[in-house]
């Protein structure tokens, strides 16, 4: 019913609308002032927050008077930043081990190829204990996950009976680690 009234406007009142519209919009110039919004919907972290997040990359066991005192913040104010941080998903704090000594003997980043929804089966993939890391990529492969398993035993049950019995699964590439020479989460922030 919309669409039939919009149809039989006049070609004046159509232009007339169009200026309405053209008006009512911010110009370039008046937009340009206003922080933007990250792409992913997040929220916009202000500078110390974003201190903060450093503080942490650089030792996640850095105690909050330490980081307070770099960012200028009390202990109790760091204490509750860090814990709206965690809250909002925007980081964790996690012991982060090198497989190999704690008993997962093989990794390995599996390419896949992928019919129909990719979400759908990125999504199957991050229910997966073994899957570790799995992201949507616009190279060759649809997707990329990466697993860590205890053998070799373990990493042919994941590939061939789970990750390939995925529905939309068209096929696989794997790339078996043989050693692991860079690892780090210290990339700052923006």
């Amino acid at each position: 019913m919309q669409s039939e009234v919009v149809a039989s406007r006049s070609a004046d009142q159509q232009d007339s609308a169009s200026e309405s519209r053209r008006e009512s919009r911010p110009s370039r110039k008046d937009t340009a002032r206003e922080p933007r919004e990250p792409r992913n919907g997040t929220s916009h972290l202000d500078a110390v927050s974003l201190a903060i997040v450093e503080q942490l990359q650089q030792d996640g066991r850095r105690p909050y008077a330490a980081i307070g005192k770099a960012v200028g913040l009390s202990e109790a104010a760091v204490r509750q930043r860090v814990q709206k941080l965690l809250d909002q998903g925007v980081m964790q704090i996690v012991a982060v081990t090198d497989p190999l000594t704690v008993g997962f003997r093989r990794q390995a980043m599996v390419g896949l190829h992928v019919e129909g929804d990719v979400e759908t089966v990125a999504d199957a993939l991050t229910a997966m204990p073994d899957v570790e890391y799995v992201v949507m990529t616009a190279g060759s492969f649809d997707l990329l996950a990466e697993i860590v398993c205890e053998d070799d035993d373990h990493l042919l049950d994941v590939i061939n009976k789970r990750i390939r019995a995925l529905p939309g699964v068209r096929s696989t590439e794997s790339f078996v680690y043989l050693k692991l020479k860079k690892q780090t989460y210290m990339w700052g922030t923006r």
